[in-house]
């Protein structure tokens, strides 16, 4: 079924990144549409281009030719993308980027500072969403006082603050045991279902690409396979 223009979040047409250093070309003509709702895997080898490719979705870095479109506007005529990030876009790392002088609280209070919410209502906002993730009992300590997981589950949290239509993970589950890494899976699976956030993991791990509705590989700056779960089913 060919969705409709409303139902597309995302598009790339012509999606190409160069750079100069080394005359790299991460990116190789990539089109591509992610509808909302959407739980996509992007897979690929090292240096395949499926980090650049999120840096191009998420506006963390600009191509070198072609267009990302964000329900249906190009981002290259956006005047501030940082705010568009900020009020659209969650982003959760490998490396979580927390605060190490900041509580797990104030740490999720991070992306509303510069919004509209008074101290009050941030505050009561982020003890919200670090009970949604199971993090309440933690909201006081500092990041080093937290497990590995635990601070996944804070920057999870920190993500969802300014409720994004659309969070990226890019190896979320990289730095994680096997438990914990199950753990973090089923936490994104809950929110997507609950929340109907569309969700876009960058992935070298099957385990991981296996739990969402879509995998895209990436070889060589290109897309090489673009896989829907059904299709994977109805093969088996």
């Amino acid at each position: 079924m060919i969705p409709n223009a409303s139902d597309i979040l995302v598009r790339t047409e012509h999606l190409t990144k160069i750079y100069p250093d080394g005359h790299v070309n991460a990116l190789r003509d990539v089109s591509l549409e992610i509808r909302r709702g959407e739980y996509v895997a992007i897979m690929g080898p090292s240096g395949s281009g499926k980090s650049t490719l999120l840096s191009m979705l998420g506006a963390l870095d600009r191509p070198t030719s072609g267009e990302v479109y964000f329900e249906g506007e190009p981002l290259s005529r956006m005047s501030n993308l940082d705010r568009f990030r900020s009020e659209k876009i969650g982003f959760v790392f490998q490396s979580f980027y927390l605060l190490p002088t900041l509580s797990a609280l104030e740490n999720v209070q991070i992306p509303m500072f510069e919004g509209k919410l008074p101290p009050k209502e941030r505050v009561e906002r982020a003890k919200e969403l670090l009970a949604a993730v199971n993090m309440s009992h933690r909201a006081d300590h500092l990041p080093t006082k937290l497990s590995v997981g635990e601070r996944q589950r804070v920057a999870i949290a920190r993500s969802l603050a300014n409720d994004p239509v659309l969070l990226f993970g890019d190896e979320p589950t990289g730095n994680l045991d096997t438990k914990t890494a199950d753990t973090i899976l089923a936490l994104f699976e809950r929110l997507h279902q609950k929340s109907g956030v569309t969700l876009v993991i960058v992935t070298h791990s099957d385990e991981v690409a296996a739990h969402a509705g879509r995998t895209i590989h990436i070889r060589d700056g290109q897309v090489a396979e673009d896989i829907y779960a059904e299709q994977v089913s109805k093969s088996a």
